[in-house]
């Protein structure tokens, strides 16, 4: 609790220098259309769209209690701001996945950071498909519609596993250039549509370990997408071990201009504050 109170508050002084500094503004009321059909049949996103999927981590510790990782998740984004306007009920054929791959290097017992990765956003005309047997999971089916690359920062605290503390807060920050956005998904509050522009994206997830993943979550997101072929991708029985672990994440997905190079570790440090703040007042609800 403390650090939560001590992280509020360096975010609050964070986000009164990073205005001074002209750091990136968040996009609130942006438009997002599922199906790729434009701007007028899209929904108003206030804040952020929902994320929730399942991530494998791999780590290798590499002196003291420093470690090394790389982490590939799967995600599935139903609806935006929790308005129960779920996407394949309100957009026939607005499926909406994701994949992330990101690397980085952290402290048992302490902080982690991102160094790299990418995140991909597909549209899938076929409804329900996320969580099957096909692609990875079913989230990387259909159009790519957005990539977005990772960027330095980032992260949160692990404990003396490595895994993120129970239900903490992870941030990942990243970018996508003018030509990463598929044109008719993403836009402006007045229309102007953001594939023309590069943006930054901002995801903020509570991550828990899944002590007993399922076998379709081993077999396709830790054997065939990661690569795995320790426990569970062998023939034997998976089991969370000091180097591998399974995470169930859930979260938000925002959007926001891109910030002056010297800003933008302020602006994360600014977002990662808000993110817990944002979680704090989702609890009291």
């Amino acid at each position: 609790m403390k650090f939560l109170k001590k992280l509020a508050c360096a975010a609050a002084v964070a986000m009164t220098f990073a205005g001074s500094a002209s750091a990136a503004t968040v996009l609130n009321n942006w438009v997002f259309n599922p199906t790729g059909g434009g701007f007028a049949s899209g929904q108003t996103v206030k804040e952020s769209l929902d994320v929730n999927g399942n991530a494998f981590i791999q780590i290798t510790p590499t002196g003291g209690t420093s470690f090394s990782f790389t982490e590939h998740a799967v995600f599935n984004i139903v609806q935006a701001d929790a308005n129960g306007a779920l996407f394949p009920v309100n957009y026939p054929g607005g499926n909406i996945t994701a994949t992330f791959v990101g690397a980085g290097s952290g402290n048992f017992s302490g902080a982690f950071s991102f160094s790299g990765g990418t995140i991909r956003m597909y549209q899938n005309e076929v409804n329900n498909q996320y969580a099957s047997t096909n692609g990875f999971y079913g989230a990387n089916l259909g159009e790519e519609i957005a990539t977005f690359t990772v960027m330095a920062g980032g992260g949160g605290l692990v404990d003396a596993s490595g895994s993120p503390t129970n239900n903490g807060q992870v941030t990942v920050f990243a970018k996508a250039d003018a030509g990463s956005l598929d044109a008719g998904y993403f836009f402006r509050e007045n229309g102007d549509d953001l594939s023309l522009e590069s943006v930054m994206a901002f995801a903020f997830t509570n991550a828990n370990t899944v002590g007993r993943p399922d076998a379709v979550q081993v077999s396709e997101i830790a054997c065939e997408f990661a690569g795995f072929t320790g426990a569970g991708c062998n023939g034997t029985a998976y089991a969370n071990g000091p180097g591998n672990i399974f995470l169930g994440n859930n979260g938000q997905f925002k959007l926001a201009e891109v910030p002056e190079p010297g800003s933008l570790a302020l602006f994360g440090i600014a977002m990662l504050g808000a993110g817990v703040m944002s979680r704090k007042r989702a609890k009291k609800a």
